[in-house]
């Protein structure tokens, strides 16, 4: 009856209690899972924000102002530029704009200043025509979100700022988000194939093969992880286009990262093996094959979706650290870790402390994920209290 009433609390709608109780009993697992997921306010919102990210992944080249590869020498190192609703001369107003900016150069350090100038105003509007791109490499197009009015080619919209070069770090950083987004997407799908396919078999054979996999498993595990991708980022030739490279990082973190996932499948194995279905479906006749594909992993989907967006943002820090380190993806790939590098150094903190935000979008996505896998955890088994 506790279950009952906590779990009409989680269909709410003012039902009568009767016809909650007949709900709650007719529901499917997925139902539950769901009615309990909803309950994880975080979790929500965790999962909103991951949508928008992926979102920001797929239409980068339309949400991004600029080409993230343009450069521009006067405007090395600039802040970034405050949108504003207020100006002195013509009071408040709806549509933000930015102010000009004007560079010039310290006599003695050489260091570029930048002062604002008030009587260069330019709004932001949405859907202009920037610079042309290639959406999704099927079309061409110049159409972008939001850009500023300037028909001239003077005005500048840096939102995060820009680097070294005079590149726009928000557009960067807005194409960051699908290079850095999909490789942990990629990476931790391979790893769970590798990991159900081999931890399954190791926990539904058991014998000698199940011993050979865990000593295999432990020995990966016991390498320290950066020294070994670090081994195995090395051995890909400099030589590669970046597209290969950028697959063979993949490659690498997922052979990395498959021994936790196999660790929970042969657990999970070893204790469903035993149960009456695993038997009835042996004695009717069904193929091994068969029985760990039909029946036994269906068992604990929801298990497996859970360890997934835990294993997301390992995949992510992963990337961002061996590109940070210079060992992983490199330019012109554009991705959180490799937009870091541009902040190794003590110039660029003192002077350029805004190359850091891309880091902020590593942060929010991790704990994004962590949030959203705590949520589908605790759904994974409806009826715990």
């Amino acid at each position: 009856m506790t279950i009952a009433n906590d779990d009409t609390e989680r269909t709410g709608g003012g039902l009568p209690p009767a016809e909650s109780e007949e709900r709650i009993y007719v529901a499917s697992q997925w139902q539950l899972m769901w009615w309990r997921f909803r309950r994880h306010k975080a979790a929500m919102v965790s999962t909103v924000i991951i949508f928008l990210l992926i979102f920001v992944a797929v239409f980068s080249e339309f949400l991004a102002p600029y080409d993230p590869l343009a450069y521009s020498v006067a405007y090395t190192y600039a802040p970034p530029q405050r949108l504003r609703f207020s100006d002195p001369e013509t009071g408040f107003t709806l549509r933000p704009f930015v102010y000009g900016l004007d560079s010039s150069r310290d006599p003695r350090t050489l260091r570029p200043v930048y002062t604002l100038d008030t009587e260069r105003k330019y709004p932001i509007r949405l859907f202009v025509h920037g610079a042309p791109y290639r959406m999704w490499g099927l079309w061409d197009t110049d159409l972008r979100l939001f850009g500023i009015d300037d028909p001239t080619g003077e005005g500048t919209l840096f939102l995060f700022g820009s680097d070294r070069q005079g590149r726009d770090v928000f557009s960067r950083t807005i194409y960051g988000t699908r290079v850095s987004m999909s490789i942990g997407l990629i990476g931790v799908f391979l790893s769970l194939v590798l990991g159900i396919l081999i931890g399954g078999f190791s926990g539904y054979y058991d014998g000698l093969f199940d011993d050979v996999v865990q000593r295999i498993i432990e020995f990966i595990r016991s390498v320290p992880s950066i020294p070994l991708w670090m081994a195995l980022s090395a051995a890909l030739p400099p030589s590669w286009p970046t597209i290969r490279i950028y697959f063979g990082i993949t490659i690498i973190l997922s052979l990395v990262g498959w021994t936790g996932m196999a660790r929970v499948v042969r657990g999970r194995f070893l204790s469903l093996r035993s149960e009456d279905f695993v038997m009835a479906a042996k004695l009717s006749g069904a193929s091994e094959t068969r029985i760990v594909a039909r029946h036994m992993v269906p068992s604990f989907t929801s298990h497996i979706i859970a360890s997934i967006t835990l294993s997301i943002p390992e995949m992510i820090l992963s990337e961002t650290s061996l590109s940070f380190l210079g060992i992983g993806l490199r330019s012109p790939v554009i991705s959180w870790g490799v937009l870091l590098q541009e902040a190794q150094n003590v110039q660029a903190v003192v002077l350029a402390p805004w190359l850091f935000l891309p880091g902020l979008f590593v942060v929010v996505t991790v704990l994004t994920y962590n949030f959203m896998g705590d949520g589908l955890r605790d759904a994974a088994d409806p009826y715990a209290r």
